[in-house]
C-alpha cells in the first residue's frame, strides 16, 4: 500500500519528536493526512513545529496510545520492540494491525521521495543548510517544490515546504544506511569525512554508502559534487548521468571543477564572491552566512538551481536572501552584551570550520566555546581530531558526552578529552583556557558570571548544548 495512494490518512509516529520524524510529520499534515504521534515528555527544539501543525503529541510512551486501525505507523530508528512498550504492542497484536502498514522512519520517507522527481542532498556535513538553502531559492523563484529538511528554517516556518510540482528536495542521512531507501533522479553529494563508528566499523565501509548511493542515479540524472572532497572526487566515477563539480578558490584549492568561485572577500556582514562556469564569467554572488563551508553550500545550491533553469537574477537575489536554519550558527540573543551562537557541529570537520568562520568574522573578540560531545562512539573514534579541532577558540568548555538513545557508556570521558587538548596546546605553545564542567545548570552558572559584553559564547553539539542559551537568556 503506497502511503498516498489517497487523500487523508491517519498516520501515527512513534518517537515523533526526532528531527526526521518531526520534518515527514510536518510534510504529511500539509499534504491532509491526520497526524499524531508519541515521544517521551522532555522538550525538545521539534516541539514547536509539531505545536504549529497541530499535531497531538502523547507522552510518555504506552501501548494505549497507539491507534487500532491507523493506515500506517512510522517509527524511529531508535526504539524497537525491546525499548519501547508501543512497538512491543504491535508486535505481540499482530491481528490487531493487518491492514496496517508499518515501517521505519527512511523506509517512509523513501517511499514518498521515490514517487517524485527526487533530488536528495547528502554528504557528512552542510546537508541541512543545503536541502533548505536550495528549497528557499526554488520556491521563492516559483518552482513550488516539496522540501523535507533536517532542522526548523524559520523562513519556512517549519521543517518543509508543501509545494504542487513533482520537485523534491530531501536531506537524506546516511547513518544506518538510510541511503538505500532512496532511488533519486538527482544527487547533491557535499563531503564525505568518517562517521557514525557505531554503525560503520571502517571508513571502508561508510564511503561504500555513497558510492552505493551514486550509482542509482539515473542515465538521465545528476551529481553535484564537492570537487576539493578527495572521496567525492572518488565516486562520482560510478555516476551514469551527468557529472557537474564545483569548487572555491583558495589556497590550493579551485582547479578542475565545473563552477569556480573566487575572489571571495567580507564586506558588511556579507561573504561576496564572483563565479565562473567553465569559463564564463556569472557575475558576483553574496550570501550572509558565514564561513568558507557556507560558500561550498552556497555552490552546491547554485549549481542544482541552474540545472532546474533558475535565472540568474532570481538565484542571486533568492540565495542572498536565505537566513539559515536553527542549530547552524543561529544567534540566540545577548546575555550581558555577549552575542549567543547556537551549532549543531559535532565532528571535528564541522567544529574546525565553524570556530575559524566565526574567528574570521569576530576577529578582535573572545570567543568562549561551550562544546557538547555527541556519542561515546564518535568521540573515542575521533579523539585525535577532536584533540586539532578548537584552535581559534579562546576558551573551551567540555561538557560531558551526550549519550543519546544509542549508548549510555564507552570508554572515553571529556574530562579525559580536555586533558588531552590541555597537553596539545601546551605542547604547540597554545595559550587556551580548557575547563571540563559536566553539567550544563554548572556551564551556565560559571558563563554567568564570565562573559563580557564583547564576548562571543559559541554552543557547539548535536545534543541539548542550547539550553545554556536558553538558561542564560531567561536570567538575564
Amino acid at each position: 500500500m503506497p502511503i498516498k495512494s489517497a487523500k487523508n490518512k491517519n498516520i501515527y509516529f512513534i518517537g515523533i519528536k526526532g528531527v526526521g520524524m518531526t520534518m515527514l510529520a510536518q510534510f504529511l499534515a500539509g499534504e491532509g493526512d491526520k497526524i499524531s504521534g508519541s515521544d517521551i515528555a522532555d522538550s525538545f527544539l521539534t516541539d514547536k513545529v509539531l505545536r504549529a501543525s497541530k499535531i497531538k503529541v502523547f507522552s510518555p510512551f504506552s501501548a494505549e496510545n497507539v491507534p487500532v486501525g491507523s493506515d500506517l505507523i512510522v517509527y524511529s530508528s531508535a526504539y524497537n520492540e525491546n525499548n519501547n512498550p508501543e512497538l512491543a504492542f504491535i508486535k505481540d497484536h499482530p491481528n490487531l494491525f493487518k491492514k496496517t502498514k508499518i515501517l521505519p522512519y527512511a523506509a517512509a520517507l523513501g517511499t514518498i521521495f521515490n514517487r517524485h522527481y527526487g533530488v536528495a542532498v547528502c554528504g557528512s556535513h552542510g546537508k541541512t543548510t543545503t536541502s533548505a538553502w536550495l528549497g528557499y531559492v526554488l520556491w521563492r523563484s516559483g518552482l513550488k517544490p516539496k522540501v523535507l529538511v533536517g532542522s526548523r528554517v524559520p523562513q519556512f516556518k517549519g521543517s518543509s515546504l508543501n509545494g504542487a510540482s513533482q520537485y523534491f528536495i530531501a536531506e537524506t542521512d546516511e547513518y544506518q544506511n538510510k541511503l538505500r531507501y532512496f532511488q533519486p533522479r538527482g544527487v547533491i553529494l557535499n563531503n564525505i569525512d568518517y562517521d557514525h563508528p557505531d554503525f560503520y566499523k571502517t571508513k571502508t565501509s561508510y564511503a561504500k554508502a555513497f558510492s552505493d548511493f551514486v550509482k542509482k542515479i539515473p542515465a538521465a540524472g545528476f551529481l553535484i559534487v564537492n570537487n576539493r572532497d578527495r572521496e567525492s572526487r572518488r565516486i562520482k566515477k560510478y555516476c551514469r548521468g551527468q557529472v557537474i563539480s564545483y569548487d572555491l578558490v583558495t589556497g590550493s584549492y579551485g582547479s578542475g571543477a565545473d563552477y569556480l568561485a573566487y575572489d571571495l572577500r567580507l564586506e558588511k556582514g556579507w561573504q561576496i564572491f564572483k563565479l565562473s562556469y567553465k569559463d564564463q564569467d556569472l557575475g558576483e554572488f553574496k550570501i550572509s552566512l558565514w564561513g568558507e563551508h557556507n560558500v561550498l553550500n552556497a555552490l552546491a545550491v547554485i549549481v542544482a538551481a541552474r540545472q532546474q533553469a533558475v535565472p540568474l537574477i532570481a538565484l542571486k537575489k533568492h540565495l542572498a536572501g536565505f537566513k539559515g536554519t536553527e542549530r547552524r550558527a543561529q544567534v540566540l540573543g545577548r546575555y550581558a552584551g555577549a552575542l549567543i551562537i547556537d551549532d549543531y557541529a559535532h565532528h571535528p570537520t564541522e567544529i574546525k570550520a565553524t570556530v575559524y568562520g566565526l574567528r574570521q568574522r569576530y576577529p578582535a573578540n573572545r570567543i568562549i566555546t561551550v562544546f557538547h560531545p555527541h556519542t561515546f562512539t564518535r568521540t573515542k573514534a575521533l579523539f585525535q581530531d577532536f584533540v586539532r579541532s578548537f584552535a581559534d577558540t579562546d576558551e573551551l568548555i567540555i561538557l560531558d558526552i551526550y549519550g543519546s538513545a544509542r549508548e549510555k557508556k564507552g570508554g572515553v570521558s571529556s574530562r579525559g578529552l580536555a586533558a588531552a587538548i590541555d597537553k596539545a596546546n601546551r605542547q604547540r605553545g597554545v595559550k587556551q583556557s580548557v575547563r571540563h564542567i559536566p553539567t550544563i545548570a554548572a556551564a551556565s552558572a560559571y558563563l554567568r558570571r564570565r562573559l563580557a559584553p564583547a564576548d562571543i559564547l559559541l554552543l557547539m553539539g548535536a545534543g541539548d548544548v542550547f539550553r545554556i542559551g536558553a538558561e542564560l537568556l531567561r536570567k538575564k
